[in-house]
C-alpha cells in the first residue's frame, strides 16, 4: 500500500491530465468542450476512489469520504453529460472560446482540459487529508459533516432538477425559472456546490492544523470560480443578453448566492 500522500496526489494529477488529454481528443471530434466539465466530475471520483485504496487511515472512514466523493461527482457529471453534451449543441461559453482564440482554439482548448487536470488534483486534496485522520470513527465531527454533505448535495440535485423541469416546457422559453429553490437564490445550484466542499472542512477539523488547512482548499477555490470566474459572471451576462428586462427585475428582487427570502420590486 503506498502512503506517501505527495506520491499519491502526484500521481493523480499525471493520471488526471492523461484523462484530459484523451476527452480533449474526443472533443475534437464531437466537438463539444463541455465534456472537459464530465471528465472533472468523473476524474474526481476516479482519483479519489484509488486514494481510498491507497492512503494511510481508519478505513471505514476512508470508504465513506470516497463514497460521498463519489457519490457528488457521478451525480453531477450524468448530470452534465445528459443537460450539456449528451445531442447537445456545444455550451455557448465554448462557443465564445473558440471565436475568441480563433485559429489556435484546439491548441488552447488543450490546456484548458490541462486546467481541468490540474483543478482535479487540487479538489481531491481535502478528501486526501480527511481520509488519513487515524482516529476510530465516528465522532461528532464526522457526523456533522456527512450531514451537512447530504443537504448540500440534496439541494444541489433538486435545484438542478427544478432547472431542467422548467426548461422542458414549451411554454417557459425565454423565461426566468422562479420556480422552487430558484425563487430564493438566482444560483442555488451554485450555493449548493459551494456548500458541499465545507463538509470536508467540517470532517478534517479533528485532524492536527498544519493539514486542516488544506481542506480549506475546495470551498475557497470552488467560491472564487463560482463567483469570480466562470460561474455566476458568465450566466449572468448570458441571461441578461437572452431575457433581459425579466432577468433585471428577477436580479433586482433574489440573491445571486445565498438563498433568502425575495425582496420586493
Amino acid at each position: 500500500m503506498t502512503t506517501d500522500p505527495l506520491s499519491l496526489f502526484l500521481t493523480g494529477w499525471i493520471v488526471s491530465a492523461v484523462l484530459m488529454a484523451v476527452l480533449w481528443m474526443v472533443q475534437r471530434r464531437v466537438r463539444n468542450a463541455a465534456i472537459a466539465d464530465v471528465g472533472w466530475c468523473y476524474g474526481l471520483a476516479l482519483v479519489v476512489s484509488w486514494y481510498a485504496v491507497s492512503v494511510s487511515g481508519e478505513p471505514a472512514r476512508r470508504l465513506l469520504v470516497a463514497v460521498m466523493v463519489c457519490m457528488y461527482a457521478v451525480r453531477l457529471g450524468t448530470h452534465v453529460l445528459i443537460d450539456r453534451v449528451w445531442n447537445r449543441p456545444e455550451d455557448g461559453r465554448y462557443r465564445a472560446f473558440r471565436l475568441h482564440w480563433g485559429e489556435q482554439s484546439s491548441a488552447y482548448i488543450f490546456w484548458y482540459f490541462q486546467l481541468q487536470a490540474a483543478a482535479i488534483a487540487l479538489f481531491s486534496l481535502p478528501p486526501l487529508v480527511v481520509m488519513q485522520n487515524p482516529h476510530p470513527p465516528f465522532h461528532f465531527l464526522d457526523l456533522a459533516g456527512f450531514l451537512l454533505w447530504g443537504v448540500a448535495v440534496s439541494g444541489e440535485a433538486i435545484a438542478d432538477r427544478q432547472l431542467a423541469v422548467f426548461r422542458s416546457k414549451p411554454w417557459n422559453q425565454g423565461r426566468v425559472c422562479r420556480f422552487g429553490l430558484w425563487r430564493y437564490s438566482r444560483h442555488p445550484n451554485y450555493f449548493f456546490e459551494w456548500l458541499h466542499w465545507w463538509s470536508y472542512v467540517v470532517m478534517g477539523l479533528a485532524i492536527p492544523m498544519g493539514r486542516w488547512g488544506l481542506t480549506l482548499i475546495g470551498p475557497m477555490a470552488m467560491g472564487w470560480a463560482l463567483l469570480k470566474v466562470t460561474g455566476i459572471p458568465w450566466t449572468e451576462a448570458h441571461a441578461m443578453t437572452s431575457r433581459g428586462e425579466d432577468y433585471a427585475m428577477y436580479r433586482r428582487t433574489t440573491n445571486a448566492f445565498i438563498p433568502w427570502f425575495p425582496r420586493r420590486p
